[in-house]
């Protein structure tokens, strides 16, 4: 992995049912997001941002496929543009920064940007999470085989 290197997701539609379940799980019924709303300054009912969020993290965790110990961080986020009803999106992702953590991890800063259909930037801004190297990923994956199946002790 090396500064500069740039990935992009599969495409996912946005649903008004992905929509609906978010507001469930959330609590967030803000009628900007109801599918009958006309209340909507953009003229239809958008997606709320934090879906967008959460469905970068997911889309961005297997591209690049690393090792992630942890996230630590978001920073300088911006909701550029609205993501409507039915909008695809993916996420293209540029390491911009590494920083070594420890022997065993890095701490990697990402640029992560939700781009639609349109080639619109929805959303943009950074990830930083620790990833472990590639000895340590070794381990991880060896041990993640031999204990399949079993929670580790608290």
């Amino acid at each position: 992995m090396n500064i500069g290197d740039r990935w992009s997701s599969p495409w996912r539609e946005i649903t008004a049912d992905d929509v609906a379940d978010f507001a469930r799980l959330t609590g967030d019924h803000d009628s900007l997001h109801c599918s009958n709303s006309s209340a909507s300054p953009f003229g239809e009912p958008v997606a709320h941002g934090l879906l967008g969020l959460s469905v970068l993290a997911g889309l961005g965790s297997d591209h690049p496929n690393a090792a992630t110990l942890a996230l630590v961080g978001i920073s300088d986020w911006q909701f550029e543009a609205p993501i409507f009803f039915g909008d695809r999106v993916q996420v293209v992702t540029e390491v911009a920064q590494i920083q070594q953590h420890g022997r065993r991890a890095g701490r990697v800063t990402w640029l992560r940007q939700l781009v639609n259909q349109h080639g619109r930037i929805v959303q943009r801004g950074n990830f930083v999470t620790l990833v472990a190297t590639r000895s340590r990923a070794r381990h991880l994956t060896n041990q993640e085989h031999t204990q399949r199946g079993t929670l580790p002790p608290r």
